[in-house]
């Protein structure tokens, strides 16, 4: 393509593609022999030739494919993903590159878009106000979608941190020679070695897995992101941040979230806990042993100096008492872990102790002509004081409102009530706010509930046993009523619980987003409810399962509608609601580009700040190393900053009644496909490998929801895994083009195109859509029919092929484009280069499940299992 000056220029993302691909080549040859590189090099023309539409080519790919031998099969499959996994780290890493500074990089970006918002009228002192009132809270979340082992993670971020030395135009050649070298190791390392784990991890190592990210990217990701965010503000408003700026922290539900998952037990949270300390000291006792070296300066203030006593070097004095103190608490943390007992009395249990000292050395510098020693590693640390505590991040606990219902049922029958389950609404809230205003407590003692419900009341318990600032929120999965959320109320003061831990409702469905209004106004209608939440409310809205239950458009626009009543609601209450997304990765799930989801909110909604979930592969994706987190936090940044001072547009009357009207029709033409044609469910299974992702090692969780074998049991991530497997991407568009061409037909093609103009919220599905579509291939669905569904269930595969062209064809109507993803050609361009990789681990794929299914055979699983990872590379996305 021909690209502009003001373009940015690719080159160096080509030659990084074409240099890791040749040294993969190259490695391959050396372990397998060069006919074996000749028949992969045989199989990537032929493809690329298929792409282009030669169907010769592809009766020649799918015959060399079908002519593979066994002991062929895994390092042909693997030679493709590899090849993948290769681009994509050469595409992440071009985002932050030195070469895309000007149009990319972390400070520009907010300094433009600071110097945008004033040129567009808004004063610099408001500015500065709401830069101090940012409230960004990530969520990390252990889904498993995250299908690459963590040594691999760390061999791709060696990858990356090659690729940007070499970069550096001061390097010699002999400096060049070995880094070099170190690529071909790192590749090697990676041909030669195992592409899957073992087993499942526990939830105890998906936490680690977790802690590695704040360890090898966030921890220096956050004071590097407030640097920046401090230069661009004082640029803009002429003020810094505030030393004690809180405007990111983080949080984890790995270790907290039991939804469905029973290896998530009270004593696993209790152990998260504890590592996540663990983990937190260990990263500040480095950053103190640095410290104590740096800081051998004498000049001190007079409150250093009552600190210090005599010493000599008081800052060093001060520190080695920080170091020392920091050393105990990990000692003591790990004979907690072991199971010993310890002594607690000198270690860190109050994050101001840690606080104070710190801030005392960093006043003196500053008063004692040293502002410049005091503005590096030493505010750094002060940075992640405030943001990491002592606890490196919070946990939310998450459960299945059914499992509160549980423990009532069962205690209102010891206790010779009746059963808590067959009650009314009316009756369960009468009886819950009962007993939440009376201060007796409700358990007996000497009960002996069903280990299910000593379960949930061991989990309240370690709840009840940690400080406030370990946790985060107790989420409610599948809350329905107001009495969901007032019975774990009840159970965590049963507990013993002491502080105020927000309790979230998490609508999910497309009835709970629907009724969520109404069961948050009985809440608010209660005087003990709105003296326990003082003011404050969280409400979590589900992404993943209400697009799963209705579809994707009607969910998005009940989910932003339930977003506008809750926000009036709480506004009529004097509460503030923050408002928690749960949005998954893929389009299918909630996910978007961060600033294009964040602007396409209901205006009002990033007032309290953001709550949002980082799931899966996407925590690496976005967050995985220093200068990927630094940019992804700036485009949060920028994004909330623009929502709270440049309101969004509120759609029009007739707008409204348009997406009323989509969205009923949206959401019968999926559930006329998903829940009533009667063979939907037989063909899923026979036509995506649904079957054998349950085999894939990939997180704690199990697939399904207990009971039942529909998709209904099946859970949102792979439920969407599957169809992107087969590049049919069903979930993220089925019913949607359908309803927008009934609109179109019925006079409202004019009024669609204005939406998508003018409005955030649509332009923002229309162009997610055009995405599914760019990613989607009719014809690998159809090769995956024919090896795969037996042929009476074959017209329903092509109605839905059929419907697929038609949807794209209605998207580009009302869009105005020629061709899909016309306004992003690179991002066009790079899903063509993936598809010559992909497309033929798409076509192994389907023949492999084939043969697997006539006869099992563990080569056979073996090599299903590398294309799935391969093919979740190439479509930049798991579940």
């Amino acid at each position: 393509m021909t690209e502009s000056s003001s373009d940015p220029d690719y080159s160096s993302l080509r030659s990084n593609v074409s240099a890791l691909g040749a040294l993969l080549g190259d490695i391959i040859a050396a372990a397998e022999g060069e006919p074996f590189l000749a028949l992969i090099e045989q199989i990537r023309t032929l493809s690329r030739s298929a792409r282009e539409g030669n169907n010769e080519a592809r009766a020649s790919l799918l015959q060399v494919l079908r002519g593979l031998t066994n002991e062929q099969l895994v390092p042909v499959a693997r030679a493709f993903s590899q090849f993948l996994n290769l681009a994509n780290i050469a595409d992440q890493h071009h985002t932050v590159s030195r070469e895309m500074v000007p149009l990319f990089s972390s400070s520009r970006a907010l300094a433009s878009a600071f110097s945008s918002l004033t040129r567009e009228g808004v004063a610099p002192a408001a500015l500065a106000q709401a830069i101090h009132a940012l409230k960004i809270e990530l969520v990390l979340t252990a889904h498993p979608t995250e299908i690459m082992r963590r040594t691999l993670i760390h061999k791709h971020s060696e990858i990356r941190a090659c690729l940007s030395q070499l970069e550096l135009t001061g390097i010699t050649e002999r400096e060049r020679e070995q880094l070099k070298k170190r690529l071909r190791d790192l590749v090697t390392q990676i041909w030669f070695g195992d592409d899957f784990r073992a087993e499942r991890p526990t939830p105890v190592d998906e936490a680690k897995w977790g802690f590695a990210v704040v360890e090898d990217a966030l921890w220096e990701a956050v004071p590097e992101f407030l640097r920046r965010l401090d230069g661009a503000l004082f640029d803009a408003c002429g003020v810094h941040l505030p030393i004690d700026a809180r405007p990111v922290t983080f949080v984890s539900w790995m270790g907290g979230d039991r939804d469905g998952n029973p290896n998530v037990t009270a004593a696993v949270t209790e152990e998260v806990l504890l590592l996540a300390r663990w983990q937190a000291a260990d990263l500040y006792l480095n950053d103190l042993v640095e410290l104590v070296e740096e800081l051998s300066m004498t000049p001190c203030d007079a409150a250093l100096r009552a600190l210090a006593g005599d010493a000599r070097e008081p800052y060093r004095a001060v520190l080695r008492e920080l170091r020392e103190k920091m050393r105990r608490t990990r000692t003591a943390i790990e004979a907690e872990l072991a199971g010993e007992s310890i002594d607690d009395r000198d270690v860190f249990t109050d994050i101001a102790h840690l606080w104070q000292p710190l801030h005392a050395c960093y006043v003196s510098l500053q008063g004692c002509g040293m502002a410049s020693v005091a503005d590096g590693a030493l505010l750094d640390l002060l940075r992640k004081v405030q943001c990491f505590g002592l606890h490196l991040v919070k946990m939310d606990v998450r459960q299945d409102s059914a499992r509160h219902t549980q423990v009532f049922s069962e205690l209102t029958q010891c206790l010779e009530l009746g059963d808590y389950q067959q009650w009314s609404e009316e009756e369960r809230q009468s009886f819950l706010l009962a007993q939440l205003c009376n201060k007796r407590p409700l358990i007996p003692r000497r009960w002996q509930p069903s280990p299910e419900v000593a379960e949930v009341l061991a989990t309240c318990a370690v709840v009840a046993r940690q400080p406030s600032e370990a946790l985060g929120a107790y989420v409610i999965s599948m809350a329905r009523q107001p009495s969901d959320v007032l019975a774990v109320h009840l159970l965590l003061r049963e507990a013993g619980c002491e502080f105020a831990l927000p309790v979230s409702p998490l609508f999910e469905t497309l009835d709970d987003l629907s009724r969520a209004r109404d069961v948050v106004a009985q809440l608010l209608a209660q005087p003990w409810y709105r003296a326990a939440i003082n003011g404050q409310l969280m409400i979590m809205i589900g992404y993943s399962d209400s697009a799963k239950d209705a579809g994707a458009l009607a969910a998005s626009w009940a989910q932003y509608t339930a977003q506008e009543s809750l926000l009036d609601l709480c506004a009529e209450h004097d509460v503030e609601l923050l408002l928690f997304h749960g949005r998954g990765g893929s389009i299918g799930r909630g996910g978007a580009p961060a600033q294009a989801a964040l602007l396409s909110q209901p205006p009002g909604s990033l007032r309290s700040g953001l709550r949002v979930t980082e799931q899966g592969e996407m925590i690496r994706a976005k967050l995985g190393w220093t200068s990927l987190a630094v940019k992804t936090l700036a485009l949060y940044t920028t994004a909330i900053c623009r929502a709270n001072l440049m309101t969004p547009p509120q759609p029009r009357a007739q707008w409204r009644e348009l997406m009323e009207q989509m969205s009923a029709d949206s959401c019968a033409a999926y559930r006329a496909v998903v829940r009533d044609e009667k063979d939907f469910v037989a063909y899923f299974r026979h036509a995506t490998p649904e079957q054998e992702l349950g085999k894939l090692p990939l997180g704690s969780r199990p697939a399904r929801r207990a009971g039942g074998g529909g998709i209904e049991s099946l859970r949102a991530i792979p439920w969407i895994f599957a169809w992107s497997q087969n590049r049919l991407m069903l979930p993220a568009w089925l019913g949607a083009g359908a309803a927008l061409r009934k609109a179109m037909e019925e006079g409202h093609t004019s009024t669609l195109r204005d939406m998508f103009q003018q409005w955030p919220f649509f332009e923002v599905r229309i162009s997610m859509l055009e995405m599914v579509y760019a990613k989607s291939d009719g014809a690998i669905s159809r090769f995956y029919d024919d090896c795969l569904v037996p042929p009476q269930w074959h017209p329903l595969g092509e109605a839905l092929r059929a419907q697929l062209n038609d949807d794209s064809a209605t998207v580009l109507e009302i869009s105005g484009r020629h061709e899909l993803l016309d306004d992003q050609p690179w991002i066009r361009q790079s899903m063509q280069l993936r598809d010559i990789y992909t497309d033929p681990l798409n076509y192994l794929q389907a023949e492999l499940l084939q043969r697997n299914r006539r006869q099992p055979e563990p080569y056979l699983e073996q090599a299903i299992m590398v294309t799935i990872a391969g093919i979740a590379a190439g479509m930049r996305n798991t579940g």
